[in-house]
């Protein structure tokens, strides 16, 4: 079966664990060569322990550490890439932290921490990239939104204004770069189990679950899936569009 991906240069950035780590290891899988980007090393994948011959999954993955909210660490991450490769197919705006804290008791630095890791890091990556992707005259950005970025959470002002803010940079960069061929994407997961969920209280999981007319929580898999479809050619004449991935939690 063929591979959608092969010989496209990938960027996944918080690669290191959860749904970034997922949508590289899909990526990888149908052909990618993936550059991780995370300030730790990623957890081993289960190709890992496959043989690294060329063309083996493991072969496809590279780790760099990077810094997402550190413009000087983004320029020289870009710039090892494409000093290898000479081009950047795909990018992934994955990283994303929580402060989690009502409005009137949050400190300004938990505002600033979730908004230049989740939102500030997508516009310095789109920038880095952006000429490459301009010159070849094809690309794919995809930004990892939330569900909450669509109907706001309580506790959760400086989380849920970053994902809003995701949608509306993916909806307006997706107008700028259309006319050269680029697409531009987001997708909006719900309640997916990763190491970030588990933190959750029991009483507000049950709740949360209540919530899911699908009845379950998603699997990091699921979320990969769709950002698979959305930078693959399956997905060739959509842009600016952002898919939920939340077990119909957010209709």
């Amino acid at each position: 079966m063929e591979k959608l991906l092969t010989g496209k240069i990938c960027i996944v950035t918080g690669a290191s664990r959860g749904i970034g780590a997922a949508i590289a290891a899909r990526f990888r899988a149908e052909g990618a060569k993936v550059y991780a980007l995370s300030r730790g090393a990623p957890q081993p994948a289960a190709e890992a322990a496959e043989p690294a011959g060329e063309g083996s999954a493991a072969a496809n993955e590279q780790w760099l550490a990077c810094d997402v909210a550190d413009e000087a660490s983004i320029e020289a991450a870009v710039a090892t890439i494409l000093g290898k490769e000479g081009r950047i197919d795909i990018l992934v705006n994955n990283a994303g932290i929580t402060r989690d804290g009502l409005l009137m008791r949050m400190k300004t630095q938990d505002w600033d921490d979730v908004l230049d890791t989740n939102l500030k890091s997508a516009f310095l990556l789109s920038r880095s990239v952006l000429r490459t992707m301009l010159k070849q005259r094809e690309g794919c950005i995809l930004n990892v939104s939330s569900v909450v970025g669509i109907s706001g959470n309580g506790g959760q002002t400086n989380y849920s204004a970053s994902k809003a803010g995701l949608i509306g940079f993916t909806k307006s960069l997706a107008r700028e770069v259309a006319s050269r061929n680029l697409r531009v994407n987001a997708i909006a997961p719900g309640y997916i189990e990763t190491s970030m969920t588990d933190k959750i209280p029991e009483e507000f999981r049950q709740k949360l679950m209540d919530s899911i007319p699908l009845g379950r929580v998603g699997g990091v898999e699921e979320a990969a899936n769709a950002a698979f479809f959305l930078c693959s050619p399956l997905a060739s004449y959509i842009t600016g569009v952002v898919l939920q991935v939340d077990g119909g939690m957010g209709m």
